[in-house]
C-alpha cells in the first residue's frame, strides 16, 4: 500500500521541518508538499490531493482559520490543527475544532516534547486518514451487540488491540433492548449562531441530570447537542471532552457564547445547577458530590483511567450512589472506549436514558461502538436527534412531578 499523503503547513521554516521530520519517522507517511501560508495550502490543496494536512494557526497572508474554512467548502480533508498554549491560540484552535478540523496537537514546547508531539500526532493521522475513507453505514440491527467484531482498519493502522468478544453469559439483569433510531443526516449539522442573548434560568433544585462523554470530534458535537438544548433546561448537564489543560476553558466560553445554557469550566466545589453545562477542566477529574441534599463539583488528580484525566467512567461512575436522580448518559464521537464500562453500571440500575452517538455522525466510532458492544447504551442516535431526545426524557419526568 502507498503511503499516505501529508501537506505540511506553517509559516515557520523551522517548525515545517520539525513537523516533517517526526512524520518521516513512520512509513506509512509520505510528505506530499509543504506550504508556508493559506493560500500556498489552497493551491497544493488542489495540486497535490493529500489525504491529510497539519495546519497551523498563525499564518500571514491567509491564517490557518480561513484557510480551513475554504478547505472544508472546496476539498474537505482531515486537518489537524498545530496550535500554542496562549489564550488566543487556545481560542482559535477550539473554533478550528468547530469548522471541522479532524483534531489538534500543541506545538513542542517546555512542557511538551517534540517525541510527546510526534507521537500523538502519527496517531491523529493514522485515524484521520482512514476516517476519511471509511464510508460509515447506517446502523439498523442490534444484533451488533451480540456479534463477534473484527479489528477495524484503524484499530490495524493504529494498532490498538480489540478485546476478543466471547459468548455472553446469563446475567441478572436482562440487557436492554436497544432502539435504533437512525435519520438523514441535515446539510448544515451545526446549530445557528445565537445573535440575541436568551434568558437564561438556573435552579439548584432538580429531578433529572445528564451525563456527556466525548473526545475526538467532539467540539463541534457539543456544538451540536448544547446548542438544541432550550433556555431553561431542567436538569445540570456535566461533559468530560478529551483535552489538555486551557483548552477547555477556552472549550466552555466557545459553547457559552452560542448556547442558551450557561456554560462553564467546572471548578472544585462548585454548586451543580440546572441550566447550567460543567465541563471537565483538562487534566483533571470530575465527579458529583452531595451534600446536604445538595449536588457539588468534586476535581481530582488521581491517576488517569484508559490513559484519560478526565474520565467519562470516572464522571459516570460518580453517578452511581445517586439512584433518586434520573440519570441520563450520552457517549459521542470519540477514539477508544472511555465510557463503556461506566455507562453499563449505571444501565445496570435501570437508568431511564443511556445513548450513543450513531455511527452516521460520528467522525470517529470508538467510544459509542464500545458502548454499544458492551450492551451499555440502550439507544443509538444520530447527533442532531441526541438534543431533543433529552428534552423530551427529562421534559417528561420535570411534567409529571
Amino acid at each position: 500500500m502507498a503511503p499516505y499523503r501529508v501537506l505540511v503547513v506553517d509559516d515557520s521554516a523551522f517548525m515545517r521541518k520539525i513537523i516533517c521530520d517526526l512524520i518521516k519517522q513512520d512509513s506509512r507517511f509520505t510528505i506530499v508538499a509543504t506550504a508556508s501560508t493559506g493560500a500556498e495550502a489552497l493551491l497544493a490543496l488542489k495540486q497535490h490531493k493529500p489525504d491529510a494536512i497539519t495546519m497551523d494557526l498563525e499564518m500571514p497572508e491567509m491564517n490557518g482559520l480561513e484557510a480551513l474554512r475554504q478547505i472544508m467548502r472546496i476539498q474537505p480533508t482531515p486537518v489537524i490543527m498545530i496550535s500554542g498554549i496562549s489564550e488566543d491560540g487556545t481560542r482559535e484552535t477550539i473554533k478550528a475544532l468547530q469548522l471541522g478540523a479532524f483534531d489538534f496537537i500543541r506545538k513542542p514546547s517546555a512542557g511538551v516534547s517534540p517525541q510527546e508531539v510526534g507521537q500523538q500526532l502519527l496517531e491523529k493521522l493514522a485515524v484521520a486518514v482512514l476516517t476519511r475513507s471509511k464510508s460509515a453505514p447506517v446502523m439498523s440491527r442490534p444484533e451488533i451487540v451480540n456479534k463477534s467484531v473484527p479489528l477495524t482498519e484503524t484499530e490495524k493502522l493504529t494498532g490498538a488491540k480489540q478485546a476478543e468478544s466471547k459468548p455472553s453469559k446469563p446475567e441478572k439483569i436482562a440487557r436492554p433492548k436497544i432502539q435504533f433510531k437512525p435519520a438523514e443526516r441535515p446539510a448544515a449539522a451545526q446549530p445557528p449562531k445565537l445573535e440575541q442573548p436568551l434568558p437564561r434560568r438556573t435552579t439548584d433544585s432538580f429531578t433529572d441530570i445528564v451525563a456527556v462523554g466525548t473526545s475526538t470530534g467532539g467540539p463541534r458535537a457539543l456544538h451540536q447537542l448544547i446548542g438544541d438544548l432550550p433556555a431553561g433546561f431542567p436538569a445540570p448537564v456535566l461533559v468530560v471532552q478529551h483535552m489538555p489543560p486551557r483548552f477547555t476553558r477556552s472549550l466552555a466560553q466557545r459553547l457559552d457564547s452560542l448556547s442558551r445554557l450557561a456554560v462553564v469550566e467546572a471548578e472544585q466545589g462548585q454548586q451543580v445547577e440546572a441550566g447550567h453545562v460543567y465541563i471537565a477542566p483538562g487534566g483533571l477529574h470530575m465527579e458529583l458530590m452531595e451534600r446536604k441534599n445538595r449536588y457539588y463539583i468534586h476535581l481530582s488528580e488521581t491517576p488517569p483511567r484508559s490513559g484519560h484525566r478526565p474520565s467519562v467512567d470516572v464522571l459516570f461512575e460518580s453517578l452511581l450512589p445517586y439512584p433518586k436522580l434520573r440519570r441520563h448518559a450520552v457517549i459521542m464521537t470519540g477514539m477508544g472506549s472511555d465510557g463503556a464500562k461506566g455507562m453499563k453500571l449505571l444501565v445496570e440500575q435501570n437508568i431511564p436514558t443511556a445513548i450513543a452517538e450513531a455511527e452516521e455522525t460520528c467522525v470517529v466510532f470508538g467510544m459509542p461502538r464500545s458502548a454499544i458492544e458492551a450492551g451499555a447504551a440502550t439507544t443509538v442516535l444520530p447527533l442532531h436527534s441526541i438534543g431533543s431526545y433529552l428534552v423530551s426524557a427529562v421534559g417528561r419526568n420535570s411534567s409529571s412531578s
